[in-house]
C-alpha cells in the first residue's frame, strides 16, 4: 500500500518485511546503540526467509571502521548465500561495494551526485554503480556547521585520504614495523590469515603452540 516513486513497479509476493534503520539505544535495559542494531540484525538474520524483504541501513556503524566492515560484509554473504531474500542494504563503506565481483546476486547502486565549483548538488536519483566517496562533509555545512570546523575536517580527511597520520602512536607503529602496514583486505588475503583459521587453539598443546609461533616468525618476519 506504501507510495512507489515510479510509473511502476514489480516486486513479487513477500511474506514478511524486515528493516534494520535508525539508531536508538535502550540503555534502561543495558543496550547501548550498537547492541540494539546487532540484536534487530540478528533477529531479521534468525526469521528471514527466502520470500522475505529485508531493507537495512548502516550496519557497523557503532564499532570501529573494520570492526562494523567485517561485520556488515559477513551479514551480506550471509543473506546472499544461506537466506536468498531480496535486500536493500545502504551502507558508507565503500570497500563493500567489491562484493558484486564476486556474488552474482549483488549489485550496486548509489544516490547521484553533481559537483560544480566545489558545490554539491543531490539529484535525487538513483543510478547503477558504486562510489568511492561519501559527502559527510557537505551535509555538516548544509547543517550549519561552523566554517572553521568544516575547513579543519576536510585538512583532516585528506591527509587520511592521501595516508599520511602525524599521531604520535602511528609514527611509533611505523617505525616499529619497518614495512607498511596490512590493510583490512591485504589480512584477510595474507596466507597466515589461512594457516589461523585452520588451526583450533583448544587441540594444540603449550609446546606446539609456541612451535607454531617461532615457524611463522621465520616464514613471516
Amino acid at each position: 500500500g506504501s507510495f512507489v516513486p515510479a510509473a511502476s513497479a514489480r516486486m513479487g509476493i513477500v511474506d514478511r518485511v524486515f528493516t534494520r534503520v535508525g539508531a536508538s539505544d535502550n540503555l534502561h535495559m543495558g543496550k547501548s546503540t550498537f547492541m540494539v542494531e546487532m540484536s534487530e540484525t540478528a533477529n531479521i538474520i534468525s526469521n528471514a526467509a527466502r520470500r522475505s524483504l529485508i531493507l537495512l541501513d548502516e550496519i557497523g556503524r557503532g564499532t570501529s571502521t573494520y570492526d562494523g566492515m567485517s561485520i556488515a560484509w559477513s551479514v551480506s554473504e550471509y543473506i546472499h548465500n544461506r537466506i536468498g531474500a531480496r535486500t536493500l542494504f545502504a551502507t558508507h563503506f565503500h570497500e563493500m561495494t567489491k562484493l558484486a565481483d564476486n556474488l552474482p546476486g549483488v549489485s550496486n547502486y548509489r544516490v547521484d551526485v553533481k559537483e560544480t565549483n566545489r558545490e554539491i548538488v543531490f539529484l535525487h536519483r538513483i543510478v547503477a554503480g558504486g562510489t568511492d566517496r561519501s559527502y559527510g562533509i557537505y551535509v555538516a555545512k548544509l547543517a550549519g556547521m561552523p566554517n572553521e570546523i568544516l575547513i579543519r575536517a576536510k585538512d583532516i580527511l585528506d591527509e587520511f585520504e592521501n595516508g599520511k597520520d602525524d599521531s604520535a602512536s602511528s609514527k611509533k607503529k611505523k617505525k616499529d614495523s619497518g614495512a607498511f602496514q596490512l590493510t583490512f583486505f591485504d589480512l584477510l588475503a595474507n596466507p597466515l590469515t589461512e594457516e589461523l583459521r585452520d588451526i583450533d587453539p583448544d587441540r594444540l598443546t603449550p609446546r606446539e603452540a609456541l612451535d607454531k609461533l617461532y615457524e611463522w616468525k621465520r616464514k613471516f618476519d
